[in-house]
């Protein structure tokens, strides 16, 4: 199964200049956990509610003005493509030890993958595979289709 068949559109983003207060408010209002931080259009980190959570109090404390969403975004932002397997995207969130994947096809953020995405499909039940292309061998000769000559 590939992350395009999985992935969570609309993307919810915040400016890197933004209140930290104002986007803890936005992710409660809209019942999400992750938003992707955006520089000149630009995914430059991602914000947790355990970002706003422990780094906003933090940064908070540490500052005379009001913390921003650069004081505790997380980054470099780690990305997928829509192309990319379940099984990998799974690997990296494990190995990284990160709760979400934006999905992006080249510049363009088109989707997000997050933790709960991924154990709702495993609840389901399902289990189908990514598909294959035949690789094909001397043994199949005659088997491809062929392209018509030009003439």
């Amino acid at each position: 199964m590939r992350i395009a068949d999985v992935m969570k559109k609309p993307v919810h983003t915040v400016p890197a200049d933004e209140l930290l207060e104002t986007a803890a408010a936005r992710m409660r209002d809209k019942r999400i956990h992750h938003l992707v931080v955006v520089r000149d259009g630009k995914a430059v980190g991602l914000l947790s509610s355990r970002d706003v959570g422990a780094r906003g109090e933090a940064a908070a404390g540490t500052r005379q003005m009001a913390p921003r969403v650069s004081d505790a975004m997380t980054y470099p932002v780690i990305m997928v493509t829509p192309k990319a397997t379940l099984r990998a995207a799974a690997n990296l969130m494990r190995g990284r030890t990160i709760g979400c994947l934006p999905v992006s096809e080249g510049d363009r953020l088109v989707g997000i993958v997050t933790v709960s995405d991924l154990l709702t499909l495993i609840g389901k039940g399902a289990e189908r595979p990514a598909p294959r292309n035949k690789r094909w061998t001397l043994k199949h000769r005659g088997d491809r289709p062929r392209r018509p000559a030009v003439r």
